[in-house]
């Protein structure tokens, strides 16, 4: 557990017009976020069975919240950690064509998730995906989508200004695109989070990419599962958030592994026994559209947009005792 607490905080509004706008912003966002995207919004799952492949295995340490079920006797039922897999599964199922797509709210659980002022063990946002040519597969397709990502969330900022001009916090005008070697060669004696830091400090607001795979150095930036995101074509959405003197992570996204790369980075992560998986097969035959797809923090849009201290103010989750005295004496205030 690990608490930054802000020198003389003001939450601004109260528990009570803090959840009016949680329901502002949340609702406001989708709607636009899914018209500028062309996006259909879907019911998803909160669990899935481990037989099938489909849950998310992020940095591959992570073990999921799991159960039996009495009439699904001999399987293992998982809360997910998030929908990568499954979405695109469901592009194919329901006939999504080209450059269709869909989102749901995910609700997910992490229990392992190290807890501080970003972290929580409950997981919610809005997954993405989208069907593109395998010709589309490039970097710019990739920065274009960022940026139109980028221009819904700056016009929350002004959306949220007309509602909560005493608690919005002011973003920046642009995003910039970075990769991570290109960080490691500025940068080499700080560790991953504090490159992260400088360069979102810098910058303002930055599209981190090509995360998963190995440095010049022989080590990662960070961990990537090596069956949905293409490490080479991928990034997490990184603001420069004044109020903790730190970056925060908004977003990840990526264009989805073809045939090549899956198989690729699954033996770079010693992790070619999932070929068999159900998921995995139907991409190894063709069954599946290529994608580029994503996930957006819920809370954090919340926290980012309100200049809240800590993602406990605009969701409800658990957390330590000691975590909720520190917080109460600091003005801090946990939903």
């Amino acid at each position: 557990m690990h608490l930054t607490i802000p020198e003389n905080y003001d939450p601004k509004l109260s528990r009570r017009e803090t959840q009016a706008a949680i329901r502002f912003i949340r609702e406001t966002f989708q709607d636009e976020f899914g018209q500028q995207m062309n996006l259909s919004r879907v019911s998803a799952p909160m669990f899935v069975d481990h037989a099938m492949g489909l849950n998310d295995n992020l940095n591959g340490v992570e073990s999921p919240v799991s159960f039996t079920m009495a009439d699904f006797d001999g399987h293992t039922i998982e809360i997910v950690h998030s929908l990568a897999k499954w979405k695109r599964m469901a592009l194919a199922k329901n006939d999504f064509e080209l450059h269709e797509g869909l989102y749901t709210n995910m609700n997910a659980i992490r229990k392992d998730e190290d807890l501080d002022n970003f972290h929580s063990i409950y997981v919610d946002q809005w997954d993405w995906e989208k069907v593109i040519a395998k010709s589309e597969r490039t970097e710019a397709t990739l920065k274009q989508t960022v940026k139109t990502i980028f221009k819904v969330i700056k016009h929350m900022e002004h959306e949220v200004w007309y509602q909560y001009p005493q608690a919005v916090h002011q973003l920046p005008d642009a995003v910039h695109f970075v990769t991570t070697q290109e960080l490691a060669d500025r940068w080499p004696a700080k560790t991953p989070k504090e490159r992260e830091n400088a360069i979102t400090q810098e910058l303002g607001c930055v599209f981190l990419m090509q995360i998963g795979g190995l440095l010049k150095s022989g080590q990662r930036h960070d961990g990537r599962a090596p069956d949905y995101d293409d490490w080479t074509l991928n990034g997490d959405l990184l603001f420069w958030y004044a109020p903790l003197n730190c970056s925060l992570e908004l977003s990840s996204m990526s264009i989805r592994v073809d045939e090549a790369a899956m198989q690729r980075q699954l033996k770079a992560a010693h992790a070619e026994n999932r070929v068999s998986l159900p998921f995995h097969q139907a991409l190894l035959n063709g069954q599946l559209p290529y994608t580029i797809g994503g996930g957006i923090g819920q809370s954090r849009l919340c926290l980012l947009l309100l200049g809240k201290a800590h993602v406990g103010e605009v969701q409800t989750s658990i957390w330590p005792q000691t975590m909720i005295d520190q917080c109460e004496t600091a003005g801090i205030q946990l939903l």
